[in-house]
């Protein structure tokens, strides 16, 4: 969440930073009137539990001085006021409570270099690659769900049957080549990231410190037995890993990255993309995390992108870069590029990555600090994500991009060591 102290001190400012995320100048004034009454609710309670021990005092000193009727008079009104005091309690608590609560659905403040506008569409290209698109085959123009069924790579009927729809199920080559795209990004991360495998069920609290939650409750999966959440990414638990830590700047930037199972409900869809693999409910991904300090944040945020970037180039897949407007940033970032592929199948260019900097706005949420080198009060860290890569829709790509007019499909030779040195599925015999 957004520093309070920031609408305190520079209301116009955050003003001006959430406008250009379409929030309007009516909504951040009500917030900081609440505030102000949070605050005023607050020194009120503290003012009568103040004047409750006053009172207590005299009690005490009326009694050692052997005046009862005195002690009594006093005991009465500490009574009356303890009941105001109560009822101060209470109205104090719902105020926070309802602060906290827009406080949870209140977005980042976007960074100023983050482009101005208001959805996708103001979203800008920096860079593509190649920069001459490649000419695509006839072959290369049939839907990866089209070519999976028929070299019997991918079962959407099957997992249909096991789980409802968008839960695909990939069979022979196609399972293999999920786990050597997760074994081909892992080991490139491998000289700077530490792998963390993390629980796929998480608590609320951990939900909360993304952002996730409450906004995006209807779009995940929730057991309400157990109170678990099933994570939409690896940066959820990533995020809480150091949940109330307090770290030494030394150890900073402290990198992580996690290849795990991501559930979405996907709610918004309404049959939107829901063929094959463009919208999915169940996908792997491999996560890069960072806690940093401000100052780190900005080379970090290049460094992911970058292997982002070098492993679509490994794989030999076009795709482009966009740098998100402030309209178009999630809930917690402040600034975000996405990568997108082409896949000439289904003609679209796919979003396989989104590498975020969310400031300290999560870093708030989740109580994660770090303590100056130089001294001083802790600080709160920085912290960065994105994946690199998830692999529903690289796989689709990839299948589509590598058909040949036999109906096979060539993979990507940076794949081979993790194919057991085949490139090629084939059709099958007859």
């Amino acid at each position: 969440m957004i520093d309070i102290r920031l609408l305190r001190e520079d209301a116009s400012r955050v003003q001006a930073a959430l406008g250009r995320r379409g929030i309007a100048a009516a909504d951040v004034e009500a917030l900081a009137e609440l505030d102000q009454r949070a605050r005023d609710a607050a020194r009120r309670r503290d003012d009568l539990r103040a004047e409750v021990k006053a009172i207590s005092r005299q009690v005490a000193e009326a009694r050692r001085a052997g005046d009862d009727a005195r002690a009594a008079e006093l005991s009465e009104r500490s009574r009356e006021v303890g009941g105001e005091q109560a009822e101060a309690d209470r109205q104090a608590e719902a105020v926070a409570d309802e602060l906290r609560r827009r406080l949870l659905v209140l977005p980042n403040l976007p960074a100023p270099d983050a482009p101005d506008g208001a959805g996708p569409e103001d979203n800008v290209v920096v860079r593509r690659w190649p920069e001459v698109s490649p000419v695509y085959e006839d072959a290369q123009r049939v839907p990866h769900w089209e070519v999976g069924a028929a070299l019997g790579i991918l079962d959407m009927e099957r997992g249909a049957k096991l789980s409802g729809s968008m839960f695909p199920l990939y069979r022979g080559m196609g399972a293999r080549l999920l786990r050597a795209l997760t074994a081909f990004a892992l080991d490139h991360h491998a000289d700077a990231f530490e792998e963390v495998r993390p629980p796929t069920l998480v608590r609320t609290d951990t939900m909360q410190s993304t952002g996730h939650l409450p906004k995006f409750a209807d779009e995940a999966y929730h057991l309400e037995r157990d109170d678990l959440w099933a994570i939409p990414t690896a940066e959820v638990p990533l995020t809480s890993m150091l949940r109330g830590d307090i770290l030494e700047e030394e150890r900073l930037p402290v990198r992580l990255t996690a290849a795990t199972a991501c559930f979405r409900r996907e709610a918004g869809s309404a049959g939107r993309d829901t063929r094959g693999l463009l919208r999915v409910h169940e996908f792997d991904k491999v996560e890069l995390f960072a806690y940093s300090t401000e100052e780190q944040a900005p080379a970090l945020l290049g460094d992911m992108v970058q292997r982002a970037e070098s492993l679509l180039v490994e794989l030999g897949l076009e795709y482009r870069v966009l740098d998100l407007c402030a309209g178009d940033l999630g809930l917690s970032a402040a600034r975000t590029f996405d990568l997108e592929v082409y896949a000439p199948g289904v003609d679209q260019w796919l979003e396989v990555s989104s590498v975020s900097w969310c400031t300290d706005y999560q870093a708030r949420r989740a109580s994660i600090r770090y303590r100056p080198a130089a001294g001083g009060s802790p600080l709160l860290v920085h912290t960065l994500n994105g994946s690199a890569l998830a692999w529903a829709r690289i796989w689709a790509a990839l299948v589509e991009t590598g058909r040949r007019a036999d109906g096979s499909v060539v993979l990507p030779e940076a794949l081979a060591p993790y194919l057991g040195g085949s490139t090629v599925i084939a059709p099958p015999a007859g």
